[in-house]
């Protein structure tokens, strides 16, 4: 009997670029995702995939760096298969609906679906996850957070989640029933392993040195305190993102939408000026969106740099652009028989 393992991609509503400085984040879970089907057994990992040539053959006995693996997709097989050191081997075949270079997270739902398929406890999400995210940093040396990794995992349906990227604490946030989610794909493809996500967090860390404490606990007086005016917006993103966060939370828990409108557009407005990394393209997406009857508010979702627009919305509410995916939050990684 086959197996057949399936994780999802992921939004995020609130929370961008604090996880990898132990902030707050906000994800949930989209209905698209990576799924591993086959078998487990044997000495090696044999993966196919129908949307990438070539085969990721990684053995057991010993995998190698897999930063150096070819093709260069199953680099992050390689990595998970490090990370996890799985006691059997899999042969199979790896399908997707979720596309790449859109800041849905389609590298952490690979990595999530291939380490369930070799039979990762997904009753341990923070293992799960931290041993997947150590995976993306060997596979292409992305200093990536815990975010994506765990929402994969963990996620709930009809909720997003609170997480703590520095004590792993994750809390359900029930969304309200008149409300939607809303992806549109702003066109612009993005790739983070450009060095430019890196310096960013160089950034950050920088900041933290000025100011004596770790951004998770500083606060915007803090990062108006700095000098540098680069360092000094990037901390004053951070801090004031964390803070939105719980301010997101406040407002889903009491159907605030208009006021969780008017925080994702703050969000945007901190992204694309203190922290630099949203595009013409997408500011006039975002505009578009928040001026449409029934969006109460959008911003840029992910690490930036192009890829898409989340927006919160009344369900069915007709817009102009082309719509990547709507609907609630789903539920996280779970592994089926076949």
């Amino acid at each position: 009997m086959g197996l057949r393992a399936w994780a999802p991609g992921r939004v995020n509503l609130m929370g961008d670029h604090t996880d990898y400085m132990g902030g707050l984040v906000l994800p949930l879970a989209i209905g698209r995702g990576i799924v591993v089907t086959g078998d487990r057994g044997g000495d090696w990992v044999m993966l196919g995939s129908e949307g990438h040539p070539g085969v990721a053959e990684i053995p057991l006995a010993d995998a190698g760096d897999p930063a150096f693996v070819e093709p260069r997709w199953a680099r992050y097989v390689a990595a998970v298969v490090a990370e996890i050191a799985p006691d059997d081997g899999f042969v199979g075949m790896i399908q997707s609906d979720l596309p790449e270079g859109k800041g849905l997270s389609s590298s952490a739902a690979l990595e999530v679906a291939v380490a369930t398929a070799l039979g990762a406890d997904l009753s341990r999400p923070h293992v799960v996850a931290q041993a997947c995210q150590r995976a993306e940093h060997r596979a292409v040396g992305v200093p990536c957070g815990i975010m994506d990794q765990l929402v994969s995992v963990a996620a709930r349906a009809d909720a997003a989640l609170r997480i703590d990227c520095r004590s792993l604490d994750v809390t359900p946030v029930p969304l309200p029933p008149a409300v939607e989610v809303l992806v549109i794909d702003s066109g612009e493809a993005r790739d983070i392993s450009d060095g430019s996500y890196a310096e960013r967090r160089a950034e950050c860390e920088a900041a933290e040195e000025l100011i004596g404490r770790p951004l998770r606990d500083a606060t915007p007086a803090d990062a108006d305190t700095i000098d540098d005016p680069v360092l000094r917006r990037r901390a004053r993103h951070v801090t004031t993102e964390n803070e939105r966060v719980d301010a997101m939370v406040t407002a889903l828990v009491k159907d605030e939408l208009d006021t969780a409108g008017e925080l994702l557009a703050a969000s945007h407005a901190s992204l694309r000026d203190d922290f630099a990394v949203s595009t013409p393209t997408i500011d006039r997406l975002v505009a578009e969106l928040r001026g449409t009857p029934g969006v109460y508010g959008a911003r840029i979702t992910g690490a930036g740099f192009g890829g898409c627009v989340v927006a919160l919305c009344q369900p069915r509410t007709r817009v102009s652009v082309p719509v990547l995916w709507r609907g609630r939050p789903v539920g996280g990684a779970r592994l089926d028989d076949i």
